[in-house]
């Protein structure tokens, strides 16, 4: 499927579900994690916690991905990704792959029809823009849709979506 790519807010647009750059404690953070956070309002930190508490005591694993509500955002849900810190594990390329496999994995599964994902670890994560795009690239030409018809890719800036673009074609 060829994705959408828009240079904008993520907490803004109008989808199923946007993907949160998560980090493992799904408790907010900086960036994209955090920027969603603040726009979901507290609901989303109480749900987030209640999965902390039930199901993921020892948090998310890098490359994994878990589904709730969107509460104040335009999309109806979130699904938080924990991608890799590029410089500290052996694979980043498989595990931020995972990360997105799993979060459209997921989308399907709740039968969902549009995804909206940031730059998942190209930020403090380090992950170099080029090589990320690369493996977006392979992930969404390979995976398997079933209910998705409209995936997004949201960037920061106007040069992230013309890298994008070039290598997403």
């Amino acid at each position: 499927m060829k994705p959408e790519l828009l240079v904008g807010d993520l907490t803004k647009l109008d989808v199923d579900a946007i993907v949160n750059a998560a980090n493992s404690s799904l408790l907010g953070g900086g960036g994209v994690d955090g920027a969603i956070h603040r726009a979901a309002g507290p609901g989303l930190l109480a749900e987030c916690r209640e999965l902390r508490r039930t199901r993921l005591p020892e948090g998310l694993p890098t490359g994994r991905a878990v589904l709730t509500g969107g509460h104040r955002l335009a999309a109806r849900h979130v699904i938080h990704t924990v991608g890799p810190v590029y410089r500290s594990v052996p694979d980043p390329a498989a595990l931020l792959a995972d990360a997105y496999r799993n979060s459209l994995a997921l989308a399907e599964e709740h039968g969902l029809r549009s995804i909206a994902f940031p730059a998942i670890s190209t930020g403090v994560y380090g992950y170099p823009r080029e090589e990320a795009a690369e493996v977006v690239r392979r992930v969404l030409a390979e995976f398997p849709y079933r209910s998705l018809q409209r995936v997004v890719l949201c960037f920061f800036s106007a040069e992230d979506r013309a890298l994008a673009e070039r290598i997403l074609g």
